[in-house]
């Protein structure tokens, strides 16, 4: 079973990414909340995960999901321990951090539960009824443990650099461009993903 992987990142999607490990390209699934912190990284940068595995007979391929910390692993572990909540919906599900979900857990705070995509009232209630007191640990992860999401302004910056130094755009354009862009996708938190909806914008154009 795979723990651990550290080695360079040869692709990022939206959930995953492929990452090369002792000449071995492993295809690992990301949280959002895990994807945000790799917002910064780009193909070629070296990174390390603690894997999540799961291999079962109803689901013989594997499946590898990755996290910044050791704890974020264990959260996940027990976070899947809910009914109806299996790894790939868990997955989907964390887009807060897991500290903020921690404890909104230990508060019976079900608005804020419901505030993760996929989690309806009634597996918020769930949720609560079968983690709620055991959550303390995750509640204490500090906000430190894992890098820091980019500003929007650092991104965009990014971006507008390659749109004018690189791609020959006026400044006014590129930013008209830019803010087009952020416009129709306003949860953007990579110079990839702002990058690519700049693309589909323009082609649209």
């Amino acid at each position: 079973m795979i723990g651990y992987l550290e080695g360079s990142i040869l692709k990022k999607d939206d959930d995953r990414i492929l990452l090369l490990a002792n000449q071995i390209g492993y295809e690992v699934l990301l949280p959002v909340n895990v994807m945000h912190t790799l917002a910064g990284k780009s193909a070629g940068d070296t990174i390390s995960l603690y894997i999540y595995f799961q291999q079962t007979e109803r689901q013989p391929k594997p499946v590898l999901i990755g996290f910044n910390l050791e704890a974020e692993r264990e959260f996940f572990e027990r976070f899947i321990s809910v009914e109806a909540i299996g790894p790939i919906k868990a997955v989907k599900a964390l887009t807060l951090p897991i500290r903020d979900i921690a404890r909104a857990i230990e508060a019976a705070d079900i608005a804020k539960l419901r505030q993760l995509k996929g989690i309806g009232n009634r597996t918020a209630q769930k949720i609560v009824a079968t983690l709620q007191g055991k959550m303390e640990k995750f509640a204490l992860i500090r906000k430190d443990d894992a890098p820091a999401l980019p500003q929007v302004e650092d991104i965009t910056e990014q971006v507008l650099e390659v749109l004018v130094k690189q791609l020959g755009h006026k400044k006014s354009d590129a930013r008209r461009m830019i803010a087009d862009a952020l416009k129709r996708n306003s949860t953007i938190q990579s110079p990839e993903d702002l990058f690519n909806e700049v693309y589909r914008g323009e082609l649209l154009s």
